[in-house]
């Protein structure tokens, strides 16, 4: 009885959660889990392993703000927590960090072409070499090359089918996840490792700019009114997708 308890308890089994900020039954994927230390500090569990109950947000810096705001945390856990100042920025490291790593994979798996020249060949000779699904500039970088790369991209793809254009980095990021230096622009192929890095760049981008949820987004529904943050009834087993989930 009491493992089946305990089981009951074991919020990182469920597809969907409440976010404690909308009050909006969301899925999992769409939202942050934060589990309070054993000395009572808030404290993020982005690949949802982390044991104790936990509480959940939509992974957007607008609803976590909210929360707190609500003092929703405390209210959900039914105790004190501590949020720290910083935990918004924090939440933010790992999210870029978790983009980054999977970066760096996709370049060991041989799906990053790096260097202006490089990637312009790669873009005109699109239809003889790897599709080319997104094209990553530094932020810091020169506002000409950019220019170029974007002209030779309408050349290429006349606006059909383009690949992504990424800036969510430093040249000081690029360089640690490719292990070269002064990396400004980048070209990503298709394969397993370059959606994964596109899927971790969306929730990055989403956490900086993402806003209030709302019901009427089609992956949201209201809460019943009695409901509280308590475990789905759409249990299920966590992701597998290994270590690098976020």
């Amino acid at each position: 009885m009491l493992t089946e308890r305990i089981e009951e308890r074991d919020d990182r089994q469920a597809r969907e959660r409440l976010c404690v900020a909308t009050r909006l039954v969301r899925p999992v994927d769409t939202l942050i889990r934060l589990v309070p230390s054993p000395d009572g500090v808030l404290t993020p569990d982005l690949k949802r392993s982390l044991p104790g109950r936990g509480v959940w947000v939509t992974a957007n810096r607008a609803s976590f703000n909210e929360a707190i705001r609500k003092k929703a945390f405390a209210r959900s856990l039914k105790s004190p927590v501590e949020v720290p100042s910083g935990l918004p920025d924090t939440i933010e490291t790992l999210l870029q960090k978790a983009a980054l790593d999977m970066l760096s994979f996709a370049n060991k798996a041989g799906l990053v072409i790096s260097g202006f020249a490089k990637v312009m060949d790669a873009i005109d000779s699109e239809r003889l070499s790897q599709r080319i699904v997104a094209l990553i500039q530094a932020r810091d970088g020169a506002e000409d090359g950019a220019r170029k790369l974007a002209q030779a991209l309408r050349r290429a793809y006349l606006d059909k089918n383009a690949p992504k254009l990424i800036m969510n980095f430093d040249s000081a990021h690029l360089d640690l996840a490719l292990g070269r230096s002064n990396v400004i622009h980048a070209a990503l192929c298709a394969g397993p490792a370059a959606t994964g890095f596109l899927d971790r760049v969306a929730a990055l981008a989403f956490w900086r700019d993402g806003g209030l949820a709302s019901a009427q987004d089609g992956s949201s529904r209201e809460a019943p009114l009695q409901a509280d943050d308590e475990p789905s009834t759409q249990d299920a087993a966590p992701s597998q997708d290994g270590d690098d989930v976020i």
